[in-house]
């Protein structure tokens, strides 16, 4: 049984990787971005959550699964590995998305071309009145300061 704990905690933690703002994945290298400058209207800190949450979703219903059947007999058994398999995998679903939260910032520019646009992006890099950069690519935007 510890084996079996263990191996769901490195799996969650494996999932649970995070890049931050002057992080690229391997993807990412090679893409044209293009790039415009800026001034900083507002930011705000937010809450960054994971998209998905399969790892422990899955080591949450595996572990659950296993302790409902050490519950009762013939059918009862049945049942409670069943109980324990979803009721583990809305708990490991729900530990990974708190596990994965990051801090973040919401981040309003005003372009030098006059237009505004708002960035959310992980970290606390810039500040109001900043100037900045922005790089758009095939995988999203990203603020940096100029």
């Amino acid at each position: 049984m510890k084996h079996v704990l263990l191996a769901c905690a490195v799996l969650l933690a494996a999932g649970c990787a995070s890049s931050g703002p002057d992080t690229y994945s391997q993807s990412e290298t090679r893409a044209t971005q293009s790039v415009a400058y800026g001034t900083v209207e507002s930011v705000r800190m937010v809450k960054i959550g994971k998209d998905d949450a399969a790892v422990g979703t899955i080591a949450g219903a595996a572990l659950g699964g296993i302790l409902g059947n050490q519950i009762g007999h013939g059918g009862g058994r049945a049942a409670a590995t069943v109980v324990g398999a979803v009721a583990g995998g809305f708990a490991g679903n729900a530990i990974e998305h708190k596990v994965g939260e990051q801090d973040g910032q919401e981040i309003v520019i005003r372009l030098d071309g006059g237009s505004t646009i708002a960035v959310v992006q992980p970290g606390a890099q810039v500040s109001a009145g900043q100037r900045v950069r922005v790089l758009t690519g095939p995988k999203g935007s990203r603020v940096e300061p100029a």
